[in-house]
């Protein structure tokens, strides 16, 4: 124990120090993949090392390839670095080493999730009576509220998917928007309804789902198992579906919603954005990120669902051996999501929740989104540079010219380090795109950001003319 105790105290300084470090720090790696590899290669030691041993060698051999993503200039994806009381409840979490199958197993882990997810309901606006698993990200909680959407629409024209599979079941329609996250296409694949059953709907100026097209698309057919799929927060624009519309349109052809709402869904938490998504209580199902803007360590997703029942026949399974698996049981844990051997991610979620409350989520939230309209306001004063979408929430897209130049400043600003930002391609224009949604973004950070893009820009279009 003195060994371990020595350890851990190690780890505590190692982490406050990088931690302290992450305001001025290169934000890009040093090396790459195959660098950091060929530096640890080695055959298998033939025999057992000192703890100390273990922990300088690990430190040693991952911080070249550590990118600073925890840190306040990390833009390239809705990525949040963790909160002081997430990152403390999470080392716990690894120390307490609890599985979070059952009650039988961890009652603490099912009792905070139960405590952690009300809160969320609270603040997302969502039904109290919904059920919550916790997941790994969005991609889980897509893959789980799509699931339940399959055996609900399924059930409804008397097939049981549960018990029969899809093998000769009538074919389900999904409903979505041509500017879908693509963990939906992938949820669709993994569920064994495929790509194909997707009928895209195409979305107007801001990125958000065209419901005009989305009625006519309804009513032409409208006694087929549909699953609608709504976005609260378009990956690039930040644009959110207008689920009023949506959820009126889909009831009236007994179809069931599933709201994408990785990072958008946190919309409703402050009023300055809740108008974004009104109507989201009307939806059957919900998708949501703890690592993006509650900014809990990873890995940390959210499901909703309005119909626990549902939840749980898509979901949970028994076995003989399986202590507390009894009828009349609370469901909770393993009974909402696919893992069976799962962490304890209710108490990183409490415990950032209860760090914030519900003015500092609001304020997190609405500072993020003031700090990506100031990046927005900066760029449009830089000469060739524009900024093409309506700043809703925290996404910024920035035209700095053609594919190449574009993708040259992106290199150019990630190896520069000052800050990291990736690029994409929307509607066919190669784009920088901003995210956002760290705890720690300042002003400043946001300024040396916009700097660096100018410097990038400037030396990019040299390059190019030499």
């Amino acid at each position: 124990m003195d060994d371990l105790r020595q350890a851990l105290h190690q780890v505590a300084d190692l982490i406050a120090d990088y931690r302290e470090g992450l305001p001025e720090q290169h934000v890009a790696p040093s090396l790459g993949r195959a660098a950091v590899r060929d530096a640890l290669a080695q055959a298998l030691p033939p025999a057992p090392a000192p703890l100390h041993t273990v922990l300088d060698e690990l430190v040693a051999g991952a911080k070249p390839g550590l990118m600073a993503s925890a840190g306040p200039r990390y833009f390239g994806f809705v990525i949040g670095g963790s909160l002081d009381a997430a990152l403390a409840a999470d080392l716990l979490t690894v120390g307490w080493d609890q599985c979070a199958y059952n009650e039988a197993l961890s009652p603490a882990a099912l009792a905070f999730e139960d405590v952690a997810g009300t809160w969320l309901k609270e603040l997302l606006g969502l039904p109290a009576s919904a059920s919550v698993g916790f997941t790994t990200g969005g991609q889980g909680a897509n893959t789980v509220g799509l699931a339940a959407g399959r055996w609900k629409v399924l059930q409804q024209v008397g097939w049981d998917v549960g018990r029969d599979g899809l093998g000769g079941a009538p074919r389900v329609r999904v409903v979505a928007s041509a500017e879908r996250h693509a963990t939906i296409d992938r949820s669709l694949r993994l569920l064994g309804l495929g790509e194909n059953a997707i009928e895209e709907i195409p979305a107007l100026g801001n990125g958000a789902m065209d419901t005009d097209a989305l009625e006519r698309a309804l009513g032409s057919q409208p006694n087929a198992p549909t699953i609608v799929c709504a976005q609260a927060g378009n990956v690039n624009t930040g644009a959110c579906d207008d689920l009023d519309a949506v959820t009126t349109a889909a009831r009236e052809v007994g179809a069931w919603v599933h709201v994408d709402g990785a990072f958008g869904l946190w919309a409703a938490a402050t009023p300055t954005t809740r108008h974004l998504v009104a109507g989201i209580e009307a939806a059957d199902s919900w998708a949501c990120d703890g690592h993006k803007w509650l900014n809990v360590p990873y890995d940390s997703g959210f499901v909703f669902c309005a119909h626990p029942d549902i939840h749980v026949i898509a979901m949970e399974y028994t076995a003989s051996y399986l202590t507390g698996q009894v009828a009349g049981r609370a469901f909770g844990g393993g009974d909402f999501v696919p893992e069976s051997s799962r962490r304890a991610r209710g108490f990183a979620a409490w415990a950032a929740l209860r760090a914030l409350g519900r003015s500092g989520v609001a304020d997190l939230i609405d500072r993020s989104c003031a700090l990506a309209r100031h990046a927005a306001l900066l760029l449009d004063r830089l000469e060739g540079v524009e900024v093409v979408n309506e700043v809703v929430l925290n996404q910024v897209l920035v035209r700095v010219g053609d594919a190449e130049l574009t993708n040259s400043v992106e290199r150019l600003v990630q190896s520069d380090g000052v800050s990291w930002l990736g690029a994409t391609t929307w509607r066919g224009e190669r784009l920088l795109r901003i995210s956002v949604s760290n705890w720690s973004t300042t002003e400043r950070d946001v300024e040396l950001t916009v700097d660096a893009i100018a410097r990038a820009r400037a030396a990019a279009l040299g390059g190019l003319s030499a």
